[in-house]
C-alpha cells in the first residue's frame, strides 16, 4: 500500500511582538509601576504606533501574559502588585530577538 506524504497544515505567523517591546521600553525606565499604570503606558504607546488590535480588553490579558512570562524569566521583579525591571532586561530581550531573527534566517 503506497503512503502519500503527508502537508504540514499548520501555519506559523512570525510577526514582531510588540506588546513584549513596549513591556520591555517602559520597564527598561526603572520605574516600579502597578500593572494598571503599565498597561496604560504601554496601550497609549501603541496606539501611537498604530500596533493595536483585538481590542483593549484582549490586549490586556495578553499584556499580563507577556509581563508574568517575563517576571518567570527573571528580567522583571514582582514585589505584591508591582513590577519592576531589572538591569539586563533589555540585554534579554535584544538577545531574545536576534535568536528569533536568526532562526527564522535558518529556514
Amino acid at each position: 500500500m503506497a503512503t502519500t506524504p503527508t502537508r504540514k497544515t499548520r501555519f506559523s505567523r512570525r510577526v514582531p511582538d510588540h506588546v513584549t517591546d513596549e513591556l520591555v521600553n517602559v520597564l527598561s525606565a526603572g520605574d516600579t509601576l502597578e500593572f494598571n499604570a503599565l498597561f496604560k503606558l504601554v496601550y497609549d504607546n501603541l496606539k501611537l504606533k498604530n500596533a493595536v488590535s483585538g481590542g483593549e480588553e484582549m490586549l490586556r490579558l495578553r499584556s499580563y501574559e507577556k509581563l508574568q512570562g517575563l517576571v518567570s524569566r527573571g528580567l522583571c521583579a514582582k514585589v505584591s502588585k508591582t513590577y519592576r525591571g531589572l538591569e539586563g532586561l533589555r540585554a534579554a530581550h535584544q538577545a531574545t530577538i536576534a535568536a528569533r531573527t536568526a532562526a527564522v534566517v535558518a529556514r
